[in-house]
């Protein structure tokens, strides 16, 4: 699973110019899901989304969680984050996860993180063509993968 998680003080997803999710303060987290992804990396993901020291404290230094401030999340899936480009020039996404595997992991992905967060976290629809609309804060924008934990 690879994630890039975005600061943002707002985002918004809008499908056939309908505004479909929309948040304040908090994190939009494009997600990226491969055929061998599991259970453990998605539990893992969120965990360290929902926990990651990114939002300033009073003195103005990262010190702060999504869960510590109370943020909302938007989380958008993505297949394009596994894009490969070391041919050519259009790039190959054999490496991203078909619906009948991706979906479901997406959801459970969802699902846990909102136990963390003990809160509703907003969508994308998947498979949709989505336009996302964001104010990064900061910016501040990470990229996590599951299989290269650093």
């Amino acid at each position: 699973m690879k994630a890039v998680i975005q600061r943002v003080t707002q985002a918004s997803v809008t499908i056939n110019e309908q505004k479909v999710a929309q948040i304040q303060s908090g994190l939009l987290i494009l997600l990226g899901v491969v055929n061998d992804d599991s259970q453990e990396d998605l539990k893992w993901l969120s965990n360290k989304i929902a926990n990651l020291r990114i939002f300033n404290d009073n003195e103005g230094v990262m010190n702060n969680s999504l869960v510590d401030i109370d943020g909302e999340a938007l989380v958008v899936s993505q297949f394009t984050l596994h894009a490969a480009t070391k041919k050519g020039n259009r790039p190959s996404y054999i490496k991203a996860a078909k619906p009948d595997v991706a979906v479901p992991l997406y959801q459970s992905f969802v699902n846990q993180l909102q136990t963390h967060l003990n809160k509703p976290v907003e969508t994308g629809e998947f498979g949709a063509d989505m336009k996302v609309d964001l104010l990064n804060d900061g910016p501040v924008t990470i990229i996590i993968d599951t299989k290269n934990k650093e």
